[in-house]
């Protein structure tokens, strides 16, 4: 017979007596001596197994305790109950004297659950018989165990409607507690999570929970789940992956054709342009060179002479054969990038995937030398300090250069990662990686690579599902970035039911809760973008200034119109820069310097007028970066005359100016061009000297919107 994995109420108490968070007194008929005088009024439950509503069975009663009533009455509940739910015992209880308030829910809704993706989760919201349709009017709290802190929760509760209800905030109330019991309450949940996790539990719902006469928090039902035998976290890969991913000192691909323009054929070529052109060898039965390349006979030499990097592009069939064979032999490849789909995805329909996972699990778990898997479904990587590019997109479609830089950009999507590389070729990059369907190496694995690597300092990543329980992995691993001062951007796809069917059937992802994922990466310290485009904005912001979070935004443009629709932009997280009274009086001495006078008010938004020169742009950017201002955003509608923006001689100097403001004055500076396909060679010369670029006033400021938006 398979164990039950109900939590009964009897146990809940247990467990949340001993975290120290007031129960009710309470004991088993079954057990003997009860602690209650004759007479006393109490509340006698009958607990059965996967009985989650006694009161809907009839499993509740209300009765002064006298033993052999109780007996009796616990008898006809057990007949009632039947076989259906197997008897465990009479549970008798304080009856709990509870403050209420007319016309206000004063009872609360409490679970401890262990999420499979999120992790340890406390939710709280309002409960008793109407908890749903509450819900509805006041969303219950999310607080990950891992991520938030009792203080942090407390903060969140005094501003959520229970909250005020309980410590008389609401208006006409008077409180019926205060915050140090509270935060006892709290802090005993947190401490509960540990004591549940250690007896298997993954479920503790408590509703209701009420404030007792001395306004303790008392929990006055508790039931859950156990989790199943066997129920762990997989393995982890090795650690050396990452270094043999992004700087490998060898190369080996599998799968390269005689036949041009075939997938492994182009990996082949855009590794060639890399500096491992002396360590790359091919797989290719039957030959002992091809195309002026060493090969191997088959994956088997790699156990005498491995390689740090081997990228398969081979059918799903041969890859899982492939694979097997490494793990069998014991060696021959750090980490193996997989190409092809069909392991694991919706084109999978003999279960292939299954059997690579089981064979990569098999060997971790039994101590044996196994490979760090990337993909299936991959699209390859860039990795500029290489000018190791092995994507399967050819170098006329995607010229890559090297631009080694600060940023490192992961993307579930093969093609949201080329089409970021094709759009900001100045962005500089420690390394740019599509992951695929996540079987082996997850997201938190990509993370917690880049938080060993000092070269990276901004990680941008697109995601659209997360593997089984990475989701806490991933939020712990932002956190860990976050506290050693680097930055993490994420825009995560699926967020609607239409997008989640349409992630799954793409990579397979699980899209999952889009409410409880933003809550986790949020309190990660992730940068969440909601649009697409302001991903890139801020992954452009980011790129160029690693450091910094600019919530007080001087605007200097030549047009009206930016003026005006910049001023209505500058809300939310951030605002506009002021002047101070003895600031005006210097700027309106600048406008007139520059023969501006009589056009141009002192104010912010500076608006230039089409009249201004570049050396107006200049003296206004400086003057601005010495007031308040975080950061400076220059707008330049470059139809003007006044304006050089047809000769990189003439506009080159320009840019590379505004750059050496910035970097003087520790402070941003970004360029929105509000021009057309003409002004691409302008825009262009301003990326070049380091700036921020942007098509649109809107795009840059929605891009400082998000960064000023992190915790």
């Amino acid at each position: 017979m398979t164990a039950s994995r109900f939590l009964h109420e009897g146990r809940a108490y247990a467990l949340l007596a001993a975290a120290g968070l007031r129960v009710p007194r309470h004991g088993f008929l079954e057990s003997g001596a009860l602690p209650f005088a004759p007479g006393e009024p109490i509340v006698l439950k009958g607990i059965a197994d996967e009985l989650w509503h006694k009161s809907d069975k009839g499993a509740v009663a209300f009765a002064p305790f006298e033993t052999e009533a109780l007996r009796a009455r616990a008898a006809e509940m057990r007949a009632a109950l039947g076989p259906e739910h197997p008897w465990i015992g009479g549970l008798v209880c304080e009856k709990v004297a509870f403050q209420r308030l007319a016309g206000l829910p004063t009872e609360a809704l409490v679970s401890l659950k262990r999420d499979p993706d999120a992790g340890w989760m406390v939710v709280c919201g309002i409960g008793g018989l109407q908890a749903d349709a509450w819900a509805a009017l006041a969303p219950p709290l999310l607080w990950p165990v891992a991520l938030a802190t009792p203080e942090q929760a407390l903060t969140e509760l005094k501003a959520h409607w229970l909250g005020r209800t309980w410590l008389g905030l609401q208006r006409g109330t008077s409180a019926l507690t205060d915050e140090a019991k509270l935060r006892t309450f709290l802090q005993g949940l947190w401490r509960a999570v540990d004591g549940l996790a250690r007896e298997g539990v993954t479920l503790l719902e408590l509703n209701p929970v009420v404030l007792d006469a001395e306004g303790l928090p008392t929990a006055l039902d508790g039931v859950g789940t156990l989790a199943p035998e066997g129920d762990g976290a997989p393995a982890a890969p090795d650690p050396a992956w990452y270094r043999a991913l992004v700087a490998p000192r060898d190369l080996v691909i599998a799968g390269v054709s005689s036949r041009e323009g075939t997938v492994g054929r182009i990996i082949l070529e855009n590794v060639q342009r890399s500096s491992l052109k002396g360590a790359l060898r091919l797989i290719k039965p039957g030959a002992q060179a091809f195309l002026g390349l060493p090969c191997l006979a088959s994956v088997a030499d790699l156990a005498t002479a491995p390689t740090d990097q081997l990228i398969v592009s081979l059918p799903a069939a041969q890859t899982l054969e492939l694979v097997e064979q490494l793990c069998h032999q014991g060696g021959g490849a750090t980490v193996v990038y997989i190409v092809a789909g069909g392991l694991g995805d919706g084109a999978d329909t003999e279960g292939l995937g299954k059997r690579l996972v089981a064979c990569l699990e098999t060997h971790r778990r039994a101590g044996k030398w196994t490979p760090a898997l990337l993909g299936p479904n991959g699209l390859g990587l860039y990795s500029p300090d290489l000018d190791l590019n092995t994507l399967f997109i050819p170098d006329e479609k995607l010229p890559l250069r090297p631009q080694p830089g600060h940023a490192a950009l992961v993307s579930q999507s093969g093609a949201f990662l080329i089409t970021r590389l094709s759009r900001r070729p100045e962005l500089g990059l420690r390394a740019a990686i599509a992951i695929g369907n996540q079987m082996d190496l997850r997201c938190s694995d990509f993370l917690r690579g880049f938080g060993e690597d000092p070269a990276v300092k901004v990680v941008g990543a697109y995601l659209e599902g997360f593997a089984p329980g990475d989701l806490q992995a991933t939020a712990e691993a932002a956190a860990q970035l976050r506290a050693s001062g680097r930055r993490v951007l994420l825009y995560k796809g699926g967020r609607s039911q239409e997008g989640m069917a349409a992630a799954s059937s793409h990579t397979g992802a699980l899209a999952g809760d889009a409410a409880l994922q933003a809550s986790v990466l949020r309190r990660s310290g992730a940068m969440l973008a909601e649009r697409i485009e302001a991903f890139d904005a801020a992954l452009s912001w980011l790129g160029a200034y690693a450091e910094g979070t600019p919530r007080r935004v001087a605007i200097v443009t030549n047009a009206g119109f930016e003026s005006v629709a910049s001023a209505d932009l500058l809300t939310g997280p951030f605002r506009g820069a002021k002047l101070t009274e003895a600031e005006t009086p210097r700027l309106a001495a600048l406008i007139e310097a520059h023969g501006l006078a009589g056009l141009v008010s002192p104010r912010l938004p500076l608006d230039l007028t089409p009249m201004a020169d570049e050396a107006a742009y200049l003296a206004s950017t400086q003057f601005l970066l010495e007031t308040e201002a975080d950061a400076v955003v220059v707008g330049l509608v470059p139809l003007t005359r006044r304006l050089a923006t047809a000769d990189p001689a003439a506009f080159g100097p320009f840019a590379r100016a505004l750059k050496e403001l910035a970097t003087a004055s520790g402070k941003w500076v970004g360029v929105a061009v509000e021009g057309g396909a003409i002004y691409d060679a302008y825009r262009q010369g301003l990326r070049e000297a380091g700036l921020p670029v942007f098509l649109t006033m809107e795009e840059a400021l929605e891009g400082l919107r998000v960064i000023a938006s992190e915790a």
